[in-house]
């Protein structure tokens, strides 16, 4: 029995720790020849889909005929990046949304099919948003802040003559959440803070608006019906996780429709409302669950054999499904289902044939104990040679917002990285989404404080496994990431030995003063959550800025910078890189004179990340410390 006892314990070990497995190391080039893919729209034919592509380096339009699945490139932008938001009806002549090196300045033009490209909403700084098409297909709706910077309106197209018509002014620092078919009805949104706001119904034909949010909470709208009877909105007032609610006009009455163990994300309703698509955010995954209205019965999904649905849409006769389906190891394919004979048909091919799917690293979900006991979840990528014979340095990945999340999507960067031999621990430090609405709150007014202890109890938790090598622990984001990246070389600066910090925030105050007028609706909501830097919460926005307390970083320091970021502007990198060069810290500045918040363009991607790995190598993976930083410039 003792014998049997042991052999149980040696294959249970066996089966959680895994031998390691020796793969090729691929050149950079290889991880960033995959593609990205975003959309995937019906034509009203349905006899192909419409996307967006990073193929050529640089996104573009392309479509699939659903039949032979032949694809044809549709846009040849070698400049800006295009994204496809839908075919016009009836037609093959399609809308897409591009911005000037990344300035997020969105226009919408009309690309006529073999012919000319019109810009629909041309105004130099009128940043415009697809909305929708109205429900007899002979108009567009769009948002524009074309009259006021900070506000956006609600236009009009009729589509023959794609000249615009004010359907709603909004001069109230409102967001417009949702229209009803007959234009009656509106949903506006009022932010109080970034976990609450204010939820109005407008009857636009008698004048009259009713506050939903009668309890304070957060509401987002989930459409109107066909038939203007009733709205449906995703709240969580009185819950710890969103769900769903159904509103009926005439009798003033609620009901609950869905509600689970995580967060409703969203929720909509097939054209003819035949079905309800609800997407959960359940630990770090979307879930997608299909229902049929009048049964209620949940539609079962084909399975794609390790693969998970990220999102789908029906459509307009409602029975055939486009399916994205990606994973942590594989990016996002597009397949189509048809319903009426269940075949699938995949679309697109977007992992590199030079990749062997089985050198790539399956994200673990895993949790943590904090400095005071909270339990933070994480998303773990190891390298796949990693050994208790064989330790391999590693990095805490910390995610944008704040208030984002860490999810196990495919990262060419991550993989890059993993493959390279570095692990990976992607915190969602307290102040995240998904994980309920105590846990997102935990942070308000005390960033760079306790969320920067969860990173660093991430780096001990790391230290922890006897596949880390504890001496070589570093700390990496991009955003509100940047900024923790900062905050944790400044203000726990024995605790990492290096950091990579990819557009962070490093003085708040300038920030927040510089928030961009089109994000006027969420203003007061982000001074709410992290300070108010015209009030006496410049103190502390102060005292939680590394520019101001640069003097106190010890450790090698990487920063990358879009020129052309309207979130944070480019003096916020140059100031911090000033202060390292004048105290001798080596680092190493990146900055693309084409790109915004975020890069796009995969040459800058290789050439970007591609030295991140290389300061990677030289300062944390060798541990050569106090060297020029010419070394790496």
């Amino acid at each position: 029995m003792r014998n049997f006892i042991l052999f149980f314990v040696f294959v249970l070990a066996a089966c959680q720790n895994p031998s390691p497995k020796e793969v090729p190391t691929y050149d950079i080039q290889d991880l960033f020849d995959n593609i990205s893919i975003s959309g995937g729209y019906f034509s009203s034919s349905e006899e192909s889909l419409i996307y967006s592509s990073n193929e050529t380096g640089i996104y573009n339009i392309y479509e699939v005929d659903i039949t032979s699945g032949s694809t044809e490139q549709l846009t040849f932008s070698d400049q800006e990046s295009l994204f496809v938001s839908s075919y016009v009806p009836n037609s093959t002549d399609f809308i897409y949304s591009a911005d000037k090196g990344g300035n997020e300045i969105n226009h919408l033009y009309l690309q006529r099919r073999g012919g000319e490209t019109i810009d629909i909403t041309p105004g130099e700084n009128e940043k415009s948003i697809f909305y929708q098409w109205s429900q007899d297909n002979t108009a567009l709706y769009y948002l524009s802040n074309k009259r006021d910077s900070r506000y956006f309106d609600l236009y009009k197209m009729e589509i023959d003559t794609w000249e615009p018509t004010l359907v709603y002014e909004n001069t109230e620092n409102l967001s417009i959440a949702d229209i009803s078919n007959n234009e009656q009805y509106l949903l506006l949104s009022q932010s109080v803070t970034t976990s609450e706001n204010k939820f109005y119904f407008v009857d636009l034909t008698a004048g009259k608006t009713l506050e939903i949010s009668t309890a304070p909470g957060s509401y987002s709208s989930a459409g109107f019906s066909n038939d203007n009877s009733s709205f449906y909105y995703i709240t969580d007032v009185d819950k710890e996780f969103s769900y769903l609610k159904k509103y009926t006009i005439d009798s003033d009455t609620d009901e609950v429709i869905y509600e689970t163990d995580w967060d409703v994300m969203y929720s909509y309703l097939s054209k003819n409302e035949t079905f309800r698509i609800i997407g959960i955010n359940e630990d770090g995954k979307n879930v997608i669950r299909v229902f049929d209205t009048q049964t209620n019965e949940a539609l079962n999904l084909p399975d794609f054999d390790g693969g998970d649905i990220t999102s789908i849409s029906f459509s307009e006769q409602e029975n055939k499904i486009r399916v994205s389906v990606g994973s942590s190891k594989m990016p996002n394919d597009l397949f189509v289902y048809n319903l009426e004979d269940q075949s699938v048909k995949k679309l697109t091919n977007s992992l590199n044939p030079a990749l062997d799917p089985s050198h790539l690293v399956e994200a673990e979900v895993i949790r943590y104990p904090s400095f005071d006991g909270l339990e933070i979840p994480a998303i773990y990528y190891k390298p796949l040679n990693a050994s208790s014979q064989n330790k391999v340095p590693a990095l805490v990945w910390v995610h944008g917002g704040p208030g984002g999340q860490s999810r196990a999507n495919f990262s060419p960067l991550i993989q890059y990285l993993t493959n390279s031999g570095y692990a990976v621990l992607a915190v969602n430090n307290r102040g995240s989404s998904g994980y309920g609405k105590t846990f997102y709150k935990m942070d308000d007014k005390n960033h760079g404080e306790k969320d920067l202890q969860d990173c660093v109890w991430g780096k001990k938790w790391l230290q922890e496994q006897a596949d880390i090598d504890p001496d070589k622990i570093g700390i990496i984001g991009g955003s509100y990431g940047g900024y923790m990246t900062m905050a944790a070389m400044t203000f726990t600066p024995d605790e990492f030995k290096v950091g990579v910090n990819i557009f962070g925030v490093t003085n708040w105050i300038r920030t927040l003063k510089s928030i961009p007028s089109f994000w006027e609706a969420s203003r007061k909501a982000l001074y709410d959550e992290l300070g108010d830097p015209y009030s006496s919460d410049s103190i502390r926005l102060k005292k939680i800025s590394p520019l101001f307390h640069a003097d106190q970083v010890k450790n090698p320091v990487m920063v990358l910078q879009g020129a052309n970021d309207p979130r944070v502007l480019q003096i916020e990198s140059d100031e911090i890189v000033a202060e390292l060069k004048k105290n001798n810290i080596p680092v190493n500045y990146v900055v693309f004179e084409d790109e915004g918040h975020g890069f796009l363009k995969k040459e800058n991607q290789i050439e970007g990340y591609k030295q991140i790995k290389e300061f990677l190598d030289f300062y944390l993976k060798s541990q050569t410390l106090n060297v020029s930083p010419e070394r790496i410039d």
